[in-house]
């Protein structure tokens, strides 16, 4: 068997996948715990609302767990949408008899609008389910329905997270998305109130109580703390808050995995700039295209907006004793001039977030241009004086790219160059959708470089 833990949702589905089902096992994913599922409703629920709820059959939902816990083992449970008594009644049946450690998330509307949970299922939840429950995470409204008190400050929190543990549970963590972003977890046992501090985070936030149990479950199921867990969980949904995307006319939902994308495009960028700058180094007669200045090649990352989001070396690309040599490491945000001819580029194009600068010579835009590449050039004299390099804006890229746009052509060239300017050496940049491509076509015009021995007038662009 596997040392990955289980855990298992009992909720409804949200067919927008925002919330619900959905949400939690893109938690358990994300957190590295295998997810499995018991739905109990299926909702008619976009990022508007909820438009239908359709509860399924007390015996379906059972068949489910049973399924489950006959083959797996599970240990750590949340409960999410669980519409009405009957469904609470035989949830509650099957953790107290299958030993389940069971995390609450008593949920009674949905973000974008539309309730959850019926009313003469609230005596239910607390006197049937909240007994056999180790934690139960309810937001402000939620502790209001449970405990009776109206919650608007922290101290209010803390008297209702002690009311909501009288029904049985351990422990009551009251989100604070009412509460200055505060959480307030009470542990029964040793009478113990913990505040988590946190911050309000722009973006959406349908799912995000689903995601902050699904959290709890996942981090107990790994051996953390309930403290540990409850930290834990916080900074996840912040950050899942901030990655959000706007996917439909409503409320927003979080994305768990936008932190974990992050990364990888990070770590994707970095090598594939690392295994490009080799190639470079590597090809007989690239010294020939570096500049006396150096040369760099960078990559950026899908969402970049910064240069500390575009992959480039620390340092650059030289000629020691006619060979070229990588002087500096790859790492994010490592060319601020390069990096910067990259995000201008994004700017007219996302899917071109690559480039390298080689040493002008009207030789190597003939070869360009029998390479079939598309060209562009700016005049240097042309870049407003007062131009800040402190930008992310190259202003010199860009007026070639307006250029080329101006002829009807796609919208980044393959190819820009410019003429120089006083106390400047000219320039030629390379683009494309990586930085492997970009250095791919690189080795394609050295190893033509060679066989051209003049050149047969001007290079017409």
């Amino acid at each position: 068997m596997s040392g990955t833990p289980v855990v298992m949702t009992i909720a409804g589905s949200d067919s927008g996948g925002g919330a619900g089902i959905e949400a939690d096992i893109k938690t358990f994913a994300a957190l590295g715990v295998h997810g499995s599922c018991a739905i109990t409703s299926v909702t008619a629920q976009n990022t508007k609302g909820v438009l239908g709820v359709y509860d399924l059959p007390l015996q379906v939902i059972s068949a489910q767990i049973n399924a489950v816990c006959s083959d797996m083992d599970v240990r750590w449970a949340k409960t999410g949408m669980l519409s009405s008594a009957e469904i609470i009644g035989l949830v509650a049946e099957e953790v107290r008899s299958r030993g389940l450690s069971l995390v609450v998330d008593p949920v009674m509307a949905a973000e974008a609008g539309g309730d959850l949970l019926r009313k003469d299922a609230v005596t239910a939840l607390k006197e049937e389910l909240l007994p056999f429950s180790k934690v139960v995470t309810p937001n402000v409204y939620e502790a209001h329905t449970l405990s009776g008190i109206d919650v608007k400050d922290t101290t209010d929190a803390k008297k209702a997270a002690k009311k909501i543990t009288e029904f049985g549970a351990d422990v009551a963590i009251v989100t604070g998305g009412h509460l200055a972003a505060s959480d307030i977890v009470y542990e029964a046992t040793s009478d113990k109130f913990t505040v988590i501090p946190g911050k309000f985070q722009e973006g959406g936030t349908h799912g995000s109580g689903c995601t902050y149990a699904a959290c709890i479950a996942a981090f107990l199921s790994k051996g953390c703390s309930i403290i540990e867990a409850a930290t834990l969980a916080k900074s996840f949904v912040e950050k899942a808050i901030i990655n959000s995307v706007k996917v439909g006319h409503g409320v927003g939902p979080v994305n768990q995995f936008g932190p974990t994308l992050k990364d990888a495009y990070r770590y994707a960028a970095l090598q594939n700039t690392i295994l490009a700058a080799d190639m470079l180094v590597s090809c007989d007669g690239f010294e020939k295209l570096v500049p006396e200045v150096g040369c760099n090649i960078a990559m950026a990352t899908p969402d970049a907006t910064l240069v500390a989001d575009v992959a480039g070396i620390n340092g650059r690309i030289i000629c020691v004793r006619n060979k070229p040599y990588i002087a500096g490491g790859v790492e994010l945000g490592g060319s601020g001039h390069v990096g910067r001819m990259v995000l201008t580029a994004m700017e007219f194009d996302p899917c071109v977030r690559a480039a390298v600068n080689l040493s002008y010579s009207e030789k190597v835009l003939l070869i360009c241009k029998d390479l079939g590449l598309s060209i562009s050039s700016f005049d240097g004299n042309d870049i407003p004086s007062q131009t800040s390099m402190t930008g992310t804006m190259d202003w010199g890229v860009a007026l070639a790219i307006k250029k080329f746009g101006q002829l009807g052509l796609k919208k980044v060239p393959d190819v820009i160059y410019d003429i120089g300017s006083v106390g400047k050496e000219p320039m030629i940049r390379l683009f494309g959708k990586s930085a492997e491509e970009v250095a791919h076509q690189v080795v394609k015009i050295v190893r033509s470089y060679s066989s051209i021995n003049g050149l047969d007038g001007h290079i017409d662009v």
